[in-house]
C-alpha cells in the first residue's frame, strides 16, 4: 500500500522526454529508449569509443596520447538526447534517472566489471561549492547503485576535488588537462581505513570526452601505489 502511494506521489518519469513512465514498472518510454544509441563494436579498445570499421583498434585520441588507466567502458554516445537527460540528471534534481541508467549499466556491463574484478568502485568527486550548489555528486549516485547492484565496495570520498577549476567544455584538449592538474587529491583517511590493499579501481563518472578527468583521477591514484585503474561512464563523446 505504502509503494502505491509513493507510485502515485512520484510517478516514475521518463529520462528522456521527462513524461509519466507507462506502464508503472518501466523506467523509460519505450520509443524514447530506441532513440538512444548504444555503443557497440567497433570500438576503442582503450576509452570505449565508437570507431569507424577501417580504423585500427584504437581511436585516434588514444593513438596519440599516452593514458595511464587500462582501459574503460560507457554505454551511450552523448548525442543531443543524453546530453539534456544527463543535464536533467546533475542540475535539475531529477536523480530518479539514476535507477534507469543504473539498471542498464549492470546490464550491459555487469559480466564486464566482475571480469575487471575492481577492490573497489570510486566515484568522480565534484568541487564542494558544486556539491553545495547541488546537493549531490550525480557519479557518487551511479557507483553506490552499481556497487550495490554487482556487490562491490564503494568508496565514495577516496578521492577529493580540491581546487576549483574552469568548466571544461569551454576548453581545448590540452587546456582541459592542465586545468585539472592537482585538481585531485587522495583521502588519505579513507584510503587508511580501508580494510584491504587497494589494487584495482573501477573509477565511475557521467561523461568520457577528451579523458582529461579520468586521466587526472588515475595519476593520483597511480601515485598512490594502485596498479589498475580502470573507469565505466554513461556516455562519451564522439569525434573527440
Amino acid at each position: 500500500m505504502l509503494q502505491a502511494i509513493l507510485d502515485m506521489l512520484y510517478p516514475v518519469r521518463c529520462p528522456v522526454c521527462g513524461d509519466i513512465v507507462i506502464p508503472k514498472d518501466s523506467k523509460i518510454c519505450s520509443p524514447c529508449e530506441k532513440k538512444l544509441q548504444l555503443i557497440t563494436q567497433p570500438r576503442c579498445k582503450k576509452c570505449s569509443k565508437p570507431i569507424d570499421q577501417d580504423q585500427s583498434e584504437y581511436c585516434s585520441d588514444c593513438k596519440s596520447k599516452e593514458y595511464h588507466f587500462k582501459y574503460g567502458y560507457s554505454l551511450w554516445v552523448y548525442d543531443s538526447i543524453m546530453k539534456k537527460s544527463i543535464s536533467n540528471f546533475k542540475y535539475h534534481y531529477r536523480k530518479e534517472y539514476a535507477k534507469y541508467y543504473i539498471e542498464k549499466v549492470i546490464l550491459n556491463y555487469g559480466d564486464v566489471i566482475n571480469r575487471m574484478a575492481p577492490d573497489v568502485l570510486v566515484p568522480v568527486p565534484i568541487h564542494k561549492s558544486k556539491y553545495r550548489e547541488r546537493g549531490y555528486n550525480q557519479a557518487e549516485i551511479l557507483a553506490n547503485g552499481i556497487a550495490k547492484g554487482l556487490n562491490i565496495p564503494v568508496i565514495p570520498h577516496l578521492l577529493i576535488r580540491d581546487k576549483k577549476t574552469l568548466p571544461q567544455k569551454q576548453l581545448s584538449d590540452k587546456e582541459r588537462l592542465k586545468n585539472l592538474q592537482e585538481a585531485f587529491v587522495l583521502n588519505d583517511k579513507a584510503f587508511s581505513e580501508f580494510p584491504e590493499k587497494l589494487n584495482s579501481i573501477l573509477l565511475v563518472d557521467d561523461i568520457y570526452t577528451t579523458g582529461s578527468t579520468i586521466e587526472a583521477c588515475t595519476n593520483v591514484l597511480v601515485r598512490s601505489g594502485i596498479e589498475n585503474i580502470y573507469f565505466i561512464t554513461l556516455c562519451i563523446g564522439k569525434g573527440f
